[in-house]
């Protein structure tokens, strides 16, 4: 009885394990699935600053950011006029390097205004994860400034979203905690037919996006491009290594090549405007393009995230 009772045990294990393994992920084949919600009033990200310095004197936070042309640009903001908690992490020479961004609860009502709460608009913003992989350390930049050869044009695909000033970090936390869901990069890459569930997709600094992601954005009816310099470059994926590669754009093959697609709407003129003070939203084939840089805007800006989602 117990020999029968031990092979009976057996073969449901095998045939468990076998159910199991048919049902496991294949992260070869599109996930249709893979939509990620936040979680409002209880979100905390962190944010590396990259090419911003902020410091925090007589409760203002006054914003340097410093380009790739050497220009820097002064930002001014009044702590108690932004919407979102800041908690301001120091270096050793006194100087934010980083923050974390979370709800501020006082706005609750505020942000039931003006984000996706209560509401049946089916929208979506996508995070640029290749774009954070491309200015990653050891990346992109690092070729471009002769920093390293050409080994330097295949970068691994981060495994989280820890992204800085040059691939919206801020956006994407306001946005979360605005309520609104996210997509990557790589999920439009694998299926661009997931494009196709949402009414509005919002477009942040997509640097750095394949073929098939830029066909998918370009193609849809609705979409809000709420970065400059956003579908600038060609990268192709290789997801058994989980890298992209730089394929065409920016100076690569050729120092004349800008935009690797050669996309009539490249807005990448308004990028360094990063105050924002004349913002405005223009109509394209397929949305409506921002004309300035808003990582800092958002912090404070009502009428901007309204705009976002009308």
């Amino acid at each position: 009885m117990k020999k029968k009772s031990t092979l009976i045990g057996v073969i449901i294990g095998v045939i468990v394990a076998f159910v199991v393994f048919q049902h496991l992920p294949n992260p070869n084949e599109p996930d249709n699935t893979i939509i990620k919600k936040p979680s409002p009033y209880n979100q905390t990200t962190r944010v590396y600053d990259g090419p911003a310095r902020i410091d925090i004197v007589n409760n203002t936070m006054y914003i340097k950011a410093k380009f790739e042309d050497n220009e820097t640009s002064k930002i001014i903001i009044p702590i108690d006029a932004l919407l979102f908690k800041n908690k301001f992490l120091f270096n050793e020479d006194s100087r934010s390097n980083s923050s974390e961004i979370s709800p501020q609860p006082a706005y609750s009502e505020v942000y039931k205004k003006i984000g996706l709460f209560n509401t049946s608009e089916n929208i979506v913003f996508v995070y640029p994860i290749f774009t954070q992989a491309a200015y990653d350390e050891n990346g992109f930049y690092y070729y471009y400034n002769k920093l390293c050869d050409s080994t330097c044009l295949t970068v691994n695909i981060p495994p989280e979203e820890h992204g800085k000033y040059t691939s919206s970090i801020r956006a994407a936390a306001i946005l979360s905690i605005l309520n609104y869901p996210h997509i990557t990069d790589v999920d439009i890459d694998k299926n661009p037919d997931i494009l196709k569930k949402f009414d509005r997709i919002i477009v942040l600094h997509n640097e750095y996006v394949t073929q098939k992601e830029f066909d998918g954005i370009t193609k849809h009816p609705d979409v809000v491009y709420l970065y400059p310099n956003a579908l600038y470059a060609e990268v192709k994926t290789d997801y058994a290594n989980n890298t992209i590669t730089l394929v065409r754009g920016h100076g690569y093959p050729d120092a004349n090549i800008r935009n690797g697609f050669n996309w009539k709407f490249d807005n990448s003129q308004y990028e360094y405007d990063n105050q924002c003070d004349n913002w405005s939203f223009y109509k394209v084939d397929n949305g409506k393009m921002l004309n300035c840089y808003p990582a800092f805007r958002m912090y404070y800006d009502r009428d901007l995230l309204t705009a976002i989602k009308e």
